[in-house]
């Protein structure tokens, strides 16, 4: 685990200061939360103690009986040094136990969770790991539902999350590395990977852009994503989110790094890929034949939430000619009332969609989705009666948002939803040429990502035929042999 050096304000004790009790007080000056208290070892003790902690972090029970009442059984020491040395020895019992001669360390410990005993004669102070275990409970995922998988989901304390992960990968090579980041919330942030697996290569480099993180605090993904990725500048995510233990588990599986931030009920994946992105957790647990039919209708959902009201707009500006003369009929009679043309309209539709959304998004869940539904309703049926939009702009604008709704990951939704409106005004401006051009530029710019050596479009772009085959239809469990050669470089062999 990385250390980080606290940065001591102006006024505060220096963090090569000796331990003592003055020392630690002054530090957490203006703390209300801080306590500190004498405690005379034993009571007929010629010496005494000072036992500190910071309520609400800790527990204040495992403090009174773990620490406090236990300094009983140090009445034979005669002095610091002595009692220090019965505490090492189990004297004072709590599973994790720390010797602390630096006043950073102590700092640290403390804001961590720990409460200390500081012998000031020796300069020294013993550490008792006292977390307070109020937190949320492990309960089932919000966002990737499960019918027939495992139904936790991660939690905001770390030991829980990794707990979670540990129950389903029972290895000792699941290794996990943590590193401390942001020089104000000092956050853990866990790395895991399978050893013999992972590309060792891999997780040294991103243990050293973990160890290279230089920020205040980490309080959100966005806070430590950018530092991750190789194209931070770019608009498509490149770490696949889950709140499901099991889908990380799985990546780990395959030769991915799974990566758990303290504070936040997600994990994370690298390398993140497109394939990845498009992947639900529940494929694994439906049959073979009917997990494939499922992955090619998402996959079709992406092409036609990306494309649908772009294609539209050309046929019924540009390309007349292209339609049924009895479908060309009927969009000419609903658009004849209409005074907007069929792009303006498709725009306006689409941004009030995505108005819509929003609001159903901010506001409180139990009025969010109803709102959402009704002012869709209201609104579209108020634009037709109103001939300020045609029954069929409607209907295409509706189908591409259900496609949207079929993207297991939001990230990639929402960047569904903007990419289409830029597509929507190439229509406009240059009918079926211009769509094609957008989406061969879009195409173009996707091949030029990478994440951690792997492309983006992997396999699609791998000389590997069969590998695009695996990712668009599912094969039975016991006919994958072997595991994708751009994840796992050594051990390869999944089953016999």
């Amino acid at each position: 685990m990385s250390t980080l050096i606290h940065n001591f304000d102006k006024g505060s004790p220096s963090a090569t200061e000796p331990i003592s009790a003055e020392a630690v007080q002054k530090l957490f000056s203006d703390c209300d939360d801080f306590i500190l208290r004498p405690v005379r070892v034993g009571l007929t003790a010629s010496f005494q103690v000072y036992v500190c902690w910071l309520d609400g972090v800790v527990s204040e029970g495992d403090v009174s009986e773990d620490v406090l009442t236990e300094q009983g059984r140090l009445s034979g020491a005669q002095s610091g040094s002595e009692a220090l040395r019965l505490v090492q020895q189990g004297a004072v019992w709590r599973a994790a136990i720390q010797t602390r001669t630096r006043l950073e360390d102590l700092a640290a410990d403390l804001t961590a969770g720990h409460a200390a005993v500081i012998f000031e004669a020796i300069q020294t102070a013993a550490t008792f790991e006292v977390k307070s275990t109020q937190a949320r409970q492990v309960s089932e995922a919000a966002i990737e539902k499960s019918v027939k998988g495992p139904r936790a989901a991660f939690v905001e304390t770390l030991r829980v999350n990794t707990a979670l992960v540990r129950r389903r990968v029972q290895t000792p090579k699941l290794k996990l590395k943590e590193s401390t980041v942001g020089r104000q919330s000092h956050t853990t942030v866990t790395l895991l990977y399978i050893e013999g697996i992972a590309d060792p290569a891999r997780v040294q480099t991103l243990q050293r852009k973990l160890d290279s993180i230089d920020l205040d605090g980490v309080l959100g993904s966005g806070d430590l994503e950018p530092y991750l990725i190789d194209h931070p500048r770019s608009p498509f995510p490149q770490l696949a989110h889950t709140e499901r233990p099991d889908k990380l588990a799985a990546g780990l599986l395959e030769g991915r790094i799974g990566l758990l931030c303290d504070g936040l009920p997600v994990g994370f994946l690298l390398p993140g890929t497109l394939a990845l992105l498009m992947r639900a957790p529940e494929d694994r647990a439906d049959q073979h034949l009917l997990a494939s039919g499922l992955t090619l209708l998402r996959w079709l959902a992406l092409l036609l939430a990306l494309t649908l009201p772009a294609l539209y707009t050309a046929a019924a500006t540009w390309h007349q000619e292209m339609l049924p003369a009895r479908l060309l009929e009927s969009i000419v009679r609903s658009e004849q009332a209409v005074p907007f043309s069929p792009g303006t309209v498709m725009l306006l539709l689409l941004i009030s969609f995505e108005l819509l959304q929003e609001a159903g998004l901010r506001l409180p869940a139990q009025v969010g989705q109803t709102v959402s539904i009704i002012g869709a309703l209201l609104v579209g049926e108020a634009a037709v009666s109103a001939k300020l939009a045609s029954p069929i702009a409607i209907i295409i604008v509706a189908m591409a948002g259900i496609a949207g709704y079929n993207i297991p990951n939001q990230e990639l939704s929402a960047l569904l939803r903007f990419l289409r409106l830029g597509l929507v005004g190439l229509a406009i401006l240059a009918g079926i040429p211009g769509i094609t051009a957008g989406l061969a530029a879009l195409v173009w710019y996707l091949c030029t990502l990478e994440c951690e050596g792997v492309a983006y479009l992997s396999p699609f772009v791998d000389s590997d035929g069969g590998a695009v085959f695996r990712t668009l239809l599912r094969k039975p469990q016991w006919a994958y042999k072997f595991r994708d050669p751009n994840l796992a470089k050594h051990n390869r062999r999944r089953q016999r």
